[in-house]
């Protein structure tokens, strides 16, 4: 897809956010829910104009990120050779960012449903396309399994994202598994995998760069 044509879906997809959230916002409580528990429970509240407004705002801010990067980035400039996995990699997280605000506008609205069963499937796809993509980024600053030792060498970037996409496919199938189990074992399947994946890369990289020199 074309750069310009990735962009455009972006925005469509917040203004769409914002119209849906202006739409609703006269008939939201004072107080809105915007954090759960693993169980699905509300824990967290928020006033209803940063209820409604938060995500689009971090929603806007990855768009423009996205436009900023590859002009700044002096490793990859343009992105080149990789912009195709570069683009989609954003549109997915603002793709994933409108599904929770669908979600937290439905749950706010009085629609009852878990919001933990509904949400880790969602965030179980993002991390393992996340992950599929991986091998395919070039060394930059911005993108990827950013250390010391992987922007400082192709070798250890590319052997550094070939175990990460294996490490964060396996932590996919965790977090997937956590919307079936019972809230204490479901948190500890949704952030032990994804943090132990980050920490093994991390060390990786560097077991690879001292293997290297």
């Amino acid at each position: 897809m074309h750069p310009k044509f990735v962009g455009t879906l972006m925005i469509v997809i917040l203004l769409a956010c914002v119209a849906t959230g202006a739409l609703v916002y006269p008939t939201l409580p004072a107080m809105v829910a915007s954090h759960w528990g693993a169980g699905g429970q509300v824990n967290g509240t928020m006033s209803k104009l940063w209820g409604v407004a938060l995500l689009p705002i971090i929603m806007l801010v990855c768009i423009i990120l996205w436009a900023v990067v590859p002009k700044i980035d002096p490793l990859a400039p343009s992105m080149k050779g990789f912009r195709y996995v570069y683009d989609f990699i954003f549109f997915l997280i603002v793709a994933f960012f409108a599904y929770v605000y669908a979600l937290t506008l439905l749950a706010n609205l009085g629609i009852h449903f878990n919001m933990t069963t509904a949400l880790l499937p969602a965030l179980a796809a993002l991390i393992a396309i996340l992950g599929a993509l991986l091998p395919r980024l070039k060394r930059n600053w911005f993108v990827g399994i950013r250390t010391p030792w992987t922007i400082s060498s192709d070798r250890v970037w590319n052997k550094t994202h070939l175990l990460g996409r294996t490490l964060f496919e396996v932590a996919a199938l965790c977090i997937l598994a956590a919307a079936f189990t019972p809230p204490p074992l479901a948190l500890a399947l949704s952030i032990i995998p994804l943090l132990a994946a980050v920490i093994i890369c991390v060390a990786y990289s560097y077991i690879v760069f001292r293997q290297q020199r």
